[in-house]
């Protein structure tokens, strides 16, 4: 396990403040589970298809039509709650969420509100080498998404579009253990990244199938830690919510805008109002959608078409065993068994893609080395691309190729580059191109010797100066690799050039 240390931040300080404030934040993240049919019907879930073809009679909620429970859904969401280490219920229960929404036919959601899937959790959240902060889970619950209101197709009508309606969700609620914009970015950017190797969702936030509710409120300095030892909420300050947001950037921008707002109120002998708002991020602001409201206003009751869901404890223990080795886990093994520095193995296992790439490369082989060419060549090639790391025209085999080659000699770190190259744009085995090429470095110190000789003979006030100033030997050394054509062996360099100068 990697050494963490599990702090607290300091208080956010808000520039043109009266007084110190610190922000309390929540996070409502809304998964859309990685399935092929929706969570009460086997109509597909498939981005991008024709308005309206997704579309099942129990979407549409045609009289008589009955929800029918995905197990595959379910078993999702029990996936994602043993990833974060949370408490899985053996029964829970699916409730009526009434309220009108234009795309919803039915009137009501299908939710859970009075016992969810998924017990406390939690996660840890990255905030720098060696520094974690622990934020809680409260609960997951299931729920099916609603459709998609189009507004912009003409100008004396809106549009409505079903194929969304009753995917299935996960609703996973956070505690309001963050504590700032950066850190509610880097806790969405960790759940991302736990859901994504758990395969449980695709994590697309451009298509919203993640997206999430930011509740933001401030409160006077120590406000927090009586909130933590009463669990009473009315030490903090009323809290407002962000809706849908699908953007890192954005969600930091919304919560510093909306905490300057709230404090700018309560230092005005105001009172925050609890609402839901919209974030612009053309205008740098939130503004007012409507009044918050309370689970009682939704007039929650069970679903009278779905009976109390059971799920036997074996069943949970299979799924715990097909988990893969999650970040956290991939991580302390890459520092553990590559001695890769901690902020290498969090780049390589951002991705699972990327770790798996990474390993093969490093299979047999330097870790180190192997990561450092993962890392800075090819992964700034990709970015440089715009490519993705399962779209890398190079293989894993191809850049181990090119490590073998590397830590044999048989080629300098300059030649290497260069190599990269030829294998990027054009393919090919390495060490067939480094030989029909004449790539192999020059070991022969007596063609090294003999170079530098020269080199010495034709620059004699140049040898006097590095003779004075030894830091100017490396002149001898670019003047050799250069008339080589960069193939001489660098370290062999570098020793005849200290001997012949007498340093």
């Amino acid at each position: 396990m990697l050494d963490l240390t599990y702090e607290t931040p300091k208080p956010k300080v808000i520039a043109g403040a009266k007084h110190d404030w610190e922000l309390v934040i929540g996070m409502e993240v809304h998964a859309q589970v990685a399935s092929n049919a929706k969570l009460f019907s086997g109509a597909s879930t498939q981005f991008g298809a024709e308005p309206n073809s997704n579309v099942a009679f129990v979407d549409a909620a045609m009289p008589g039509m009955l929800p029918v429970i995905n197990e595959y859904c379910v078993e999702q969401a029990v996936r994602t709650g043993l990833g974060l280490k949370a408490e899985i219920h053996l029964k829970s229960a699916f409730d009526r969420k009434n309220y009108f929404y234009p795309d919803l036919p039915q009137g009501y959601q299908i939710s859970q509100l009075y016992e969810p899937i998924v017990g406390e959790g939690e996660i840890l959240v990255d905030m720098g080498p060696g520094v974690a902060r622990k934020v809680r889970i409260e609960r997951i619950h299931l729920e099916q998404d609603a459709g998609k209101s189009v507004h912009d197709m003409d100008p004396n009508m809106s549009f409505v579009d079903l194929n969304r309606t009753g995917v299935a969700l996960m609703e996973i609620v956070s505690r309001p253990d963050i504590r700032g914009p950066e850190e509610a970015a880097a806790y969405v950017t960790k759940m991302r990244q736990i859901l994504r190797y758990l395969g449980t969702c695709d994590g697309n936030m451009q298509n919203g199938n993640l997206r999430a509710d930011v509740n933001v409120s401030v409160c006077r300095p120590d406000a927090y830690e009586k909130y933590m030892e009463t669990q009473d909420f009315g030490h903090l300050g009323t809290r407002c919510e962000i809706k849908n947001m699908n953007s890192m950037r954005f969600i930091q921008a919304a919560i510093e805008y909306e905490a300057r707002r709230q404090i700018a109120i309560v230092e005005a002998g105001g009172a925050v109002e609890q609402e839901t708002r919209l974030y612009d991020p053309d205008k740098n602001e939130t503004r007012s959608m409507r009044s918050k409201e309370e689970a009682h206003d939704y007039r929650y009751f069970p679903c009278p078409d779905l009976l109390p869901l059971e799920i036997e404890q074996g069943w949970v223990d299979d799924i715990a065993a097909t988990l893969p080795e999650l970040p956290d886990q991939k991580k302390a093994r890459f520092v553990s068994d590559f001695g890769l520095t901690e902020y290498d193995a969090s780049v390589l296992t951002a991705e699972a893609e990327s770790a798996a790439y990474f390993e093969a490369v490093a299979e047999g082989r330097d870790g180190k080395l192997a990561a450092n060419w993962v890392i800075n060549e090819l992964f700034g090639r990709l970015k440089k691309d715009d490519r993705d790391i399962t779209d890398s025209p190079v293989s894993p085999a191809q850049l181990g190729g090119i490590v073998d080659l590397i830590k044999a000699e048989t080629i300098s770190g300059k030649i290497a580059k260069d190599l990269f190259e030829i294998v990027y744009t054009e393919g090919g085995e390495p060490a067939q191109i480094v030989e029909e090429r004449g790539m192999k470095q020059v070991t022969d110190t007596g063609a090294i010797e003999a170079a530098l000789d020269q080199i010495i003979a034709d620059n004699p006030a140049q040898v006097e100066k590095a003779r004075v100033n030894p830091k100017l030997a490396g002149w001898f050394v670019g003047q050799v690799m250069k008339s080589t054509g960069g193939k001489a062996n660098p370290k062999a360099v570098n020793e005849l050039v200290q001997k012949k100068l007498g340093q």
